[in-house]
Parts: C-alpha cells; sequence; structure tokens
C-alpha cells in the first residue's frame, strides 16, 4: 500500500495569543512554514476576524498548509497536506511550533490516498500515458 500524501493534524495549544491575534504574523509564519519545508508556493489567502482570529490558506503545488486561530483560548488549529515524498510536513509543523511559541504542541498523521499497486511506488502527478496504464 502506498500513499498518494500525508495529512497532519497539529494542535497548538498555549501558544503566544499576541502572535495568533496579528494577521501579518500568522500569515508571515505560514507562509516561512511552506518555504522551510521547501513547497512550492502557488496562492496564499488569509482573513482577519472582529474582535480577533485568523484563518488561512497557503496553496501549495505539492497541497496546502491552512491555519485557524482562537487567540483568546491561545490556540490554533492547523493542517498540512503535501503529496509526494519531497516535501516534509514535520518540518512545516516544527517551524510553526517554535513560531507561535506553543507550549503544548500535537501532531496526528494521516495517510491520505491509499492505493494498492502490486508494489509499485506511484508518484503523486501522472502523465495522461502513465495514466492510461494504470486503467
Amino acid at each position: 500500500m502506498y500513499a498518494l500524501g500525508t495529512h497532519l493534524l497539529v494542535e497548538l495549544k498555549d501558544c503566544n495569543p499576541a502572535i495568533l491575534k496579528n494577521l501579518d504574523e500568522v500569515s508571515d509564519a505560514m507562509v516561512n512554514a511552506a518555504k522551510d519545508a521547501k513547497a512550492t508556493i502557488v496562492d496564499v489567502s488569509f482573513h482577519e476576524f472582529n474582535p480577533f482570529g485568523v484563518s488561512g490558506m497557503v496553496v501549495i503545488a505539492e497541497s496546502h498548509l491552512s491555519i485557524h486561530t482562537w487567540p483568546e483560548y491561545h490556540y490554533a488549529a492547523v493542517d498540512i497536506f503535501t503529496c509526494g515524498d519531497i516535501i516534509k510536513p514535520e518540518v512545516a509543523a516544527n517551524y510553526l511550533i517554535k513560531r507561535f511559541e506553543s507550549r503544548n504542541p500535537s501532531i496526528v498523521e494521516v495517510k491520505r490516498g491509499l492505493i494498492s499497486c502490486d508494489n509499485i511506488k506511484l508518484p503523486h502527478k501522472v502523465s495522461n500515458v502513465e495514466l492510461q496504464m494504470v486503467s
């Protein structure tokens, strides 16, 4: 069995609330986490809520990083989904743990797109010719 992607569910508890409520800080942290993991950034979109909280996404060629913050609870929920085996999502997760000063982080790893292929490792993207061979 091979997985097309790895999805990290990152719980960041006991974070610095001043960072979590700052749109620029959160956006910068997420973009730099993607860069630190050597991801290819495609698009970036973030929104600041009133009275506080930030949600956003960094779309990467290898999938995405997303975040929702609750500064009033010193908490952020982060998803890091990467396809293939070149990008290391744990690098991005560890960067964010440090950047948001989380004193109580946890990470759950989920393998996505489990495929049985007779012990043949599949790339996360295939050409039309390769797709016809698999079909």
